[in-house]
């Protein structure tokens, strides 16, 4: 059986158009091009997955080049995080390049234009010039210093080079067309007047050329031979195109400019000089706050090179613009971290748990599984005690036959431990519950629904947990024009817990990543210690933001909701309507769809469940959906019965993938 290929995107259908045309494989070469004006963000992983992707789908050389030709808002800092963050993400780049260093064939070319009366020095202000741009719809005006001689502009921009004016007294422009219908091309800026320390250059130079002058002659310099770029340049296309026409050597490659549409994020902003605000102003604690989009703020959150490549990928390469939902991010770095990530307990809001029948001073080292998705990951001990901590919202003193923890009377089993019933509880003052009273059974083979996570109180570790929310509370902060995007911060982005561990943890390094069992994936944050680790939360088990979201709609009286009959619908019945279409829907969609069933899941009863276990073979969304539904049941609390299990080894042993990496997950 032939393996299946994947469609060419629009990308790599030009250049095998240009292969096919005679270009020769060994003229490919791409180029990754950031300003190191501030950290890279998860947008910028699109530009540098598309081109070093096609590096290594073509076997060509990809320059890292840093167009760096503001000295105002550039550092060195921003060169070395840029670096760093490419190298992390898994790339490798073949020249290590900057635009500084080819100020000099700017400046020569420059006074070639000059001389060719193509470029004049405006000596106008910014105001003046900006009313004589014109609109979209109406032509521009001539300056009236556009018939300058040439003389008279190289003696201008001679002295502007050696600093006899002050910023913004005189400009270089490329005369091209003032009524030209891009607004781009009429008499663009090639230089202005900047005395500013260039963190390379130094104080070399006192004029530096703009963007769109500079980008494309450096790319000819280096014989890139398509320059890929996000949709906001299109427009600049024209310009492109027009500069390379007066240098370009027609024995030599000409850099071809193709766009793509950049990547945005739900309840993120991308723009690096808004992200500068949120240092600035204190919103974080620096760029590579675990809140941030930057890829040292997800690195230090705990995400992982490959999460964020699988995120890349399948969003895809477009023509459009469009918005990617966070969520999807954050299914790749759980999908990840499900494979990888050791599992441990932890508590994080604690109630002390006595088993009153256990001796006083007996422990016990019992073995735990480290990863049951990773057959090498052996197993580890954990101390056992008559003293525990359990997740105070695991017990209720009365509950449903819905709750599956621990309430009085009621039966559950301690992960890798025993199953203890609740007798009684001890309450202070103000009627809170300080502890519960239990006794343990040793006969482990007794069938319980609930399964809890614990650790020792004379052995656990204390840490700090910070676990954090979304930074914006609107799904697209900077996209009102009457609201400034600072008033969309959520104010409980951040919240610091006192947790305790299990002390397995008490070794663990900077950036080692856990599944604390039943919470979510964790990491040990850059602050930590050996006095003090620190644990940043990564991503939950589940999207819990998903539920958080209809409520808000809720609110609103004035919307329609056309799905309201089916919402009159027991969940698990529609849980079974989008199993059956699951497998035939795109893999955006199906991610919506698993999204839907994780919500509804929540509001399902086991006995519902059961009777799916029995599901045809050939009715494979519907198993995945079961599948999907089994997961959260177990999550929060229920324990596995031969019925399950025989339910879970049928789907590991199917043929569809889908189905087995739900399967796997259980």
């Amino acid at each position: 059986m032939s393996e299946e290929r994947k469609p060419l995107n629009f990308i790599e259908q030009i250049i095998e158009e240009d292969l096919a045309n005679g270009m020769s494989r060994d003229s490919l070469r791409f180029r990754f091009p950031p300003e190191p004006n501030g950290y890279l963000h998860i947008g910028h992983t699109k530009a540098i997955g598309i081109s070093f992707g096609l590096g290594e789908k073509y076997n060509a050389p990809v320059n890292l080049r840093f167009d760096d030709t503001n000295p105002a808002k550039e550092e060195q800092e921003y060169v070395d995080a840029i670096k760093r963050d490419v190298a992390w993400l898994g790339y490798q780049w073949d020249k290590e390049l900057y635009s500084s260093d080819y100020f000099q064939q700017l400046y020569d070319w420059t006074i070639q234009l000059i001389k060719d009366g193509k470029a004049y020095v405006d000596s106008q202000t910014s105001e003046a010039m900006a009313e004589q741009k014109g609109t979209p719809t109406q032509p521009g005006v001539d300056s009236p210093f556009r018939n300058r001689t040439v003389e008279e502009n190289l003696d201008l921009f001679d002295r502007m080079k050696k600093g006899e004016f002050d910023e913004g007294e005189h400009i270089l422009r490329a005369k091209i067309d003032m009524k030209h219908t891009n607004m781009l091309m009429r008499d663009p800026i090639m230089y202005r007047v900047l005395k500013k320390h260039h963190h390379r250059t130094a104080n070399d130079w006192c004029i530096y050329p703009m963007y769109d002058w500079t980008h494309g002659e450096s790319d000819y310099i280096e014989q890139i031979s398509h320059s890929l770029c996000s949709l906001e340049f299109k427009p600049h296309r024209e310009l492109y195109d027009w500069f390379l026409d007066q240098v370009v050597d027609a024995n030599k490659l000409r850099p071809k400019q193709r766009e793509f549409a950049r990547l945005n994020l739900s309840y993120t902003i991308m723009s690096k000089r808004k992200l500068l605000r949120l240092v600035n102003e204190g919103v974080v604690t620096g760029w590579d706050d675990p809140r941030m989009p930057t890829i040292s703020g997800l690195r230090r959150r705990g995400y992982t090179p490959n999460a964020l490549r699988k995120f890349v990928e399948t969003a895809g390469v477009a023509k459009r613009d469009n918005v990617i939902d966070v969520s999807l991010l954050e299914f790749c770095i759980r999908e990840d971290l499900n494979k990888t990530a050791p599992r441990v307990m932890a508590v994080l809001n604690p109630v002390k748990l006595v088993i009153t029948n256990y001796p006083e001073d007996k422990v016990e080292w019992l073995e735990a599984e480290n990863n049951q998705e990773d057959a090498s990951a052996g197993f580890r001990k954990v101390p056992f005690s008559r003293e525990l901590y359990i997740e105070k919202e695991d017990f209720k003193e009365e509950a449903s036959n819905k709750f599956f923890r621990l309430k009085l009377g009621g039966e559950v089993r301690l992960k890798n431990a025993y199953i203890i019933k609740a007798n009684d509880v001890v309450k202070d003052t103000q009627g809170n519950i300080t502890e519960i009273h239990c006794t343990y059974s040793e006969d482990t083979s007794k069938k319980v629904k609930g399964t809890l996570h614990w650790v020792s109180i004379e052995h656990a570790i204390k840490a700090q947990v910070r676990e954090y929310d979304r930074l914006f509370m609107d799904e697209a902060p900077d996209g009102h024009q009457d609201k400034d995007f600072m008033e969309f911060i959520n104010p409980n982005s951040l919240k610091l817990i006192e947790a305790f561990v299990e002390p397995s943890l008490k070794d663990a390094k900077i950036g080692e990543r856990f599944q604390f069992q039943r919470l979510g994936y964790f990491n040990v944050d850059d602050d930590s210690s050996l006095d003090n680790i620190i644990f940043n939360k990564t991503v939950g088990l589940r999207d819990t933001w998903a539920k958080k979201k209809p409520q808000v709609q809720a609110n609103n009286q004035h919307k329609p909701k056309p799905q309201q009959q089916q919402s009159q619908r027991k969940p698990i019945d529609v849980i079974k309507q989008l199993g059956k279409k699951y497998t035939n829907l795109p893999e955006a969609k199906q991610e919506k769809s698993k999204a839907e069933i994780l919500k509804l899941a929540e509001e399902v009863r086991y006995e519902d469940l059961e009777p799916l276990f029995a599901t045809a073979a050939k009715k494979v969304g519907t198993r995945i959906a079961t599948a999907i539904t089994l997961g959260v049941l177990l999550k929060n609390g229920l324990d596995k019965n031969e019925v399950i299990d025989a339910f879970i080894a049928k789907a590991l042993e199917d043929k569809n993938e889908l189905l087995v990496a739900e399967a796997q997950m259980l």
